[in-house]
């Protein structure tokens, strides 16, 4: 072999492996796109079946092995939740209706965690806020939270953050 052939062989050889560096960073930013849609929609569709209070979104959301902490400090996990919607009345029209702005996923692989702000509607009036985070896990039954922080805002955040969002 002469030195132009290996000069050459090195060459297409650089370029196999660029090609393939690039392809793998791709697909790798793909796939978390990917999940960020989906956990974004499954937070969506959270929301509108706790708005509710539907039994089947809380026991596919949840994980069975979830750690809740709520607001006001207590920490539980999902058989509390379920127990709670059996006693549940079916939600009226003065129920609150939630949504969630400020929406943050950062993709771990088979682990994400979802951060938000709940807002809670009444009659198309904002009633509270929270700032939510939550630990997802994919598994055999799809992404599902094992860990979940509710925090109600500040009123002094809270308006803050209207301020800032109306400029």
């Amino acid at each position: 072999m002469t030195g132009k052939t290996i000069g050459v062989r090195t060459w297409r050889f650089a370029c196999a492996v660029a090609i393939l560096l690039l392809t793998a960073q791709a697909v790798a930013q793909e796939t978390e796109a990917t999940t960020a849609d989906l956990l974004s929609e499954l937070l969506d569709e959270f929301l509108v079946g706790a708005s509710i209070n539907d039994r089947q979104t809380h026991q596919d959301f949840w994980a069975d092995d979830l750690i809740y902490t709520s607001s006001s400090g207590d920490r539980f996990g999902k058989a509390q939740i379920m127990s709670g919607l059996e006693s549940a009345a079916p939600n009226d029209s003065d129920s609150p209706r939630y949504s969630a702005a400020e929406v943050r996923i950062q993709d771990f692989g088979s682990t994400a965690v979802v951060t938000f702000r709940l807002l809670a509607h009444i009659h198309d009036e904002l009633d509270a806020e929270y700032l939510n985070t939550g630990v997802f896990r994919s598994g055999t039954s799809g992404w599902q939270a094992v860990a979940w922080q509710a925090t109600r805002a500040s009123a002094q955040e809270s308006d803050t953050e209207r301020a800032e969002g109306s400029d």
